[in-house]
């Protein structure tokens, strides 16, 4: 039996809840609302839309479809995340829906994920291999699935733009909150030398592993585990050992706050941290949180509501 999950919530937070649940498993978000498409947006698109929408309330929709044992397995983690946005802002009513639903749902998503590139990178779906690259671009074969990650979202998209900018061949790298292993992978093809991916969901470890194999990338290459720095000095302590040339961290601010002291220790003189996920509205709190933790802004760049900062 498959099920659609909803949450009713707003406009502000809809960005945030569809990356959370996009991290603990949903392989898709849909949202509704009653905001205005921008001139842009409605170019972008080839369906007709009606002239005029209802005013906009500020609530917002949010639905993922997935089996019924996942879907409930995973409820109890989505209140979690909920009752702990809310001490951040108003998430509305957070009201969680469970219906059943026909099926034929698990493929229809692949209707709206095609091949497209950022910068270097070609980026398609296993479904895709006729799409071909540009000349000297480097091909990444991910499908959206179990973990957030497949390049398209604003906050991917511009880790792997910084990647491309920052790193050089033979670097070690470590790709903070891996999920599907994009990061990792892209490090890979592009000549870094070792990469440490960790992440605290072991699904997301197994993901990983198999986008790396999926990509031609032989297993004993890669090292991925399940971890949290935040919580586990053992696992801090020996990521000290051997600092990194360049760190990846595509983590919502809330988690990058109380992150960012760990950052220098592991960071080679020199290196530097690409972090994202981080919403507009949490833009200076991270700012501050990396300067107390003696960090240095080298660029900041935005995306729609989503900023990237980079550092050494």
């Amino acid at each position: 039996m498959q099920k659609k999950v909803s949450i009713k919530t707003t406009t502000a937070y809809e960005d945030i809840i569809c990356a959370e649940l996009m991290e603990l498993g949903a392989q898709g978000v849909e949202i509704e609302n009653n905001v205005p498409l921008t001139k842009e947006e409605q170019e972008g698109m080839f369906i007709d839309f009606p002239p005029e929408l209802p005013e906009d309330n500020g609530e917002s929709t949010l639905s993922f479809y997935m089996e019924e044992p996942a879907a409930e397995e995973m409820l109890p983690k989505i209140r979690e995340m909920l009752d702990g946005l809310r001490e951040f802002g108003d998430i509305g009513t957070g009201e969680i829906g469970v219906e059943d639903v026909e099926d034929g749902w698990q493929d229809k998503w692949k209707e709206f994920f095609h091949a497209f590139s950022v910068d270097g990178l070609f980026i398609r779906p296993s479904w895709e291999k006729d799409k071909q690259p540009s000349l000297g671009q480097t091909v990444l074969e991910i499908d959206p699935g179990m973990s957030f990650g497949t390049g398209k979202h604003e906050t991917t998209y511009m880790v792997l733009s910084q990647l491309q900018k920052y790193l050089l061949p033979g670097q070690r790298v470590l790709d903070l909150g891996t999920g599907s292993g994009i990061l990792s992978i892209a490090a890979k093809k592009l000549g870094c030398g070792v990469v440490k991916g960790i992440d605290i969901d072991e699904q997301c470890i197994t993901c990983a592993y198999e986008n790396w194999e999926q990509n031609g990338l032989a297993r004993e290459e890669g090292d991925f585990s399940q971890g949290n720095i935040l919580d586990d000095p053992a696992l801090l302590e020996e990521l000290k050992k051997e600092p990194f040339d360049l760190i990846l961290a595509n983590i919502l601010a809330e988690v990058l706050i109380p992150m960012a002291p760990l950052f220098r220790p592991l960071l080679k003189e020199g290196g530097f941290l690409i972090t994202s996920g981080i919403i507009n509205t949490r833009e200076d709190a991270c700012v501050k949180a990396f300067a107390d933790a003696g960090l240095n802004i080298v660029e900041i760049n935005h995306q729609g509501e989503w900023v990237n900062i980079t550092l050494n």
